[in-house]
């Protein structure tokens, strides 16, 4: 008992087995081998290598963006002039990710607390009970008071009197020259896993450079400042019919770095999308049209207080950071490697499926590939099936010497 054990123990531990193998001479069955072979092959080095870069290991930067317009416009509407700076024209101005550059507007000015008639065409009355007073409407501007004015045939509310007319948008845009506005990009980035950190502001971006430079694709690509009407046209709009109604317009600053070669190559790229406001969209009849909001400026007049309604037509801009580092790594490349050579089995197994199944003499190949046991009394040579021919017999000679066998 313990010297089987003994040897149990021994075998396991000192012993190897290997798979037996049948070198079959087959051109067909061999061109079909080496071609799967080389697909995969090809898989491997272009797929996996070349095109994935499987050896490396890959990190999404930590961003940082600030922004900044310049630029002033001019209005006169009725003889009456004004300028409109950063300060009017930018919403929110604190120089975020996400802003709105106004480009048209209708102004409602000397709104004050008190009861005034609904705006014609909406909530229109015949008697006094077709203005329940107390309740809302959701397109109002305010409370009913229960009473309807006679004379333009509306419901009178309590609410910021004169109500707004927006019924009619400005056309040509009162801010066209909102096109030739400025805006700069700082963009920080950091990839924590590389613990690698870049800016926009590469080499050879400089105060001098940024002082005179404008962005164009192909003769400024790495400039930071930017056009608006050069960001309308680059991202598919024409720009006098999104500063009319507005829209929105992404600003994609792109990091796609291989962090193997010198860190100078690492540079973003600009790319422009117009998201929504599309001169091509000619359905008048669409739910919304646009980007709008509104902003009421406040004040006292003869300690009343007042406001300026302001519904503001934009371009909103949203700058989005894509970004992807790449650098060499041992463990992806051994994983790569391993899982390529593995992959090399396909072939073995099609081949396999050929010679068992296909080829004229796939019973002879079956023989020589399996040997099979049973309780009826078998020759002693376990080659004596395999071998029963006289041409079976030449190819097991064959196949015994491609295997090492003394004969």
């Amino acid at each position: 008992m313990k010297s089987q054990i003994t040897n149990t123990v021994s075998d396991f531990f000192f012993e190897y087995e290997t798979p037996r193998q049948v070198l079959v001479r087959n051109r067909k069955v061999g061109v079909v081998c080496r071609l799967i072979q080389l697909v995969v092959l090809a898989y491997i080095i272009g797929w996996v290598f070349i095109y994935e870069k499987g050896y490396q290991s890959t990190d999404k930067a930590v961003s940082s963006v600030f922004t900044k317009m310049k630029g002033v416009g001019y209005t006169n509407i009725s003889g009456k002039e004004r300028v409109w700076d950063v300060a009017d024209y930018v919403f929110p101005p604190q120089g975020d990710s996400s802003f709105v550059v106004m480009t048209n507007y209708i102004i409602t000015e000397g709104q004050e607390m008190g009861k005034c008639p609904e705006l014609t065409g909406k909530h229109s009355c015949s008697s006094d009970s077709d203005c329940e007073g107390g309740s809302f409407k959701r397109t109002g501007h305010g409370q009913m008071t229960g009473v309807c004015v006679k004379a333009n045939k509306t419901c009178e509310v309590l609410a910021w009197c004169p109500v707004e007319n927006d019924h009619n948008i400005p056309e040509p845009a009162m801010l066209m020259s909102a096109e030739n506005y400025t805006l700069f990009i700082k963009n920080s980035v950091t990839f924590p896993i590389f613990g690698v950190s870049r800016s926009n502001l590469v080499e050879g971006i400089e105060a001098d450079y940024i002082s005179k430079c404008l962005h164009d694709p192909k003769d400024a690509p790495l400039c930071p400042i930017f056009r608006l009407g050069d960001i309308v046209k680059l991202s598919g709009f024409n720009f006098e019919t999104i500063a009319r109604v507005g829209g929105a317009i992404g600003i994609v600053v792109d990091w796609t770095c291989n962090l193997d070669v010198d860190l100078k190559h690492c540079k973003p790229q600009y790319k422009f999308h117009g998201l929504y406001g599309n001169p091509e969209e000619t359905d008048k009849n669409r739910a919304s049209v646009g980007y709008n909001f509104r902003y009421a400026k406040h004040y006292l007049d003869n300690k009343v207080q007042k406001r300026t309604l302001l519904k503001v037509f934009g371009i909103r801009l949203d700058i989005i950071v894509q970004s992807l580092a790449r650098k060499f790594d041992i463990i992806p490349t051994l994983t790569a490697i391993g899982s390529g050579v593995g992959i090399f089995g396909v072939a073995t197994v099609l081949c396999d499926l050929v010679l068992l199944y296909l080829l004229p003499k796939r019973e002879f190949y079956k023989n020589m590939k399996f040997k099979q046991t049973g309780t009826q009394k078998r020759d002693p040579d376990p080659d004596s099936d395999a071998c029963s021919t006289e041409t079976e017999l030449r190819l097991c000679l064959c196949c015994r010497s491609d295997l090492g066998e003394d004969l």
